[in-house]
């Protein structure tokens, strides 16, 4: 290879490098911070296109800008009645301080952490407050409202604005639903025996007077055939005198 081949490989690749490193892709469901020397500079990139940047002295973080979930493992609250009940939740979130973010909590996978601990919070402290059948049945609607609020009121410093905190599920415990069934099902059993047992008393009942009635037919009977024999009787004397 000669000189002026080596000269232009080295010019080209260079080239290259300088390419790859000054631009740069946003796509249209990520938003972009630049960071110079770790250290975010500049706006927020959240329109998509192509973009520039210094070549080796800045960096591209990039941080998604779709709604996401976070599914949050069922746990268990006390209402204020005092009854335990197990919460299923789901928070739909979003990053719309992208620079806070970064700042807060740099990556997704601290801010579902700290997002997790605010909703538990959240979710203790306002079903807390409410009686059992207020959030099983009565006004579960009300409730999610006010616990997306709450955690509102906590994630704004995390670049993070929370959609909403929907309730999947809100019940009893397994060992209370096992109880109450076992109690449920003793009651039925009760019931059925004490209904058997009406039953058997109906039918004894029924055959007493079964056996009366036939009794009284019988007697009837009885009595019919003694009319019939003194008839008889008579008769028999009549004609023989």
């Amino acid at each position: 290879m000669s000189g002026k081949q080596i000269i232009f490989a080295f010019l080209a690749g260079t080239i290259f490098l300088l390419t790859i490193n000054t631009f740069f892709s946003v796509h249209e469901t990520k938003q972009a911070i630049v960071l110079q020397f770790g250290r975010p500079i500049g706006s927020p990139i959240i329109d998509a296109g192509l973009k520039i940047k210094i070549p080796f002295i800045q960096q591209v973080q990039y941080l998604d800008k779709r709604v996401l979930d976070l599914d949050s493992p069922a746990e268990e609250v006390i209402a204020s009645d005092q009854k335990r009940l197990v919460v299923d939740s789901i928070t739909r979130w979003q990053i719309t301080d992208p620079l806070q973010f970064y700042i807060s909590v740099r990556d997704e996978r601290l801010a579902r952490s700290r997002l997790q601990a605010i909703v538990s919070s959240s979710l203790r402290s306002v079903l807390g407050g409410e009686e059992f059948v207020t959030v099983v049945r009565d006004n579960r609607d009300a409730l999610m409202k006010r616990i997306t609020a709450r955690v509102n009121e906590q994630t704004g410093s995390l670049g993070i604005t929370v959609v909403d905190v929907r309730i999947k599920r809100a019940d009893l415990p397994d060992a209370n639903s096992q109880a109450i069934y076992r109690r449920m099902q003793t009651e039925r059993q009760q019931e059925a025996a004490e209904f058997r047992a009406k039953g058997q008393e109906i039918h004894d009942e029924e055959l007493q007077e079964a056996a009366l009635i036939h009794t009284r037919q019988n007697h009837e009977r009885a009595k019919d055939h003694l009319r019939n024999h003194h008839g008889r009787m008579e008769r028999r004397h009549r004609a023989g005198g």
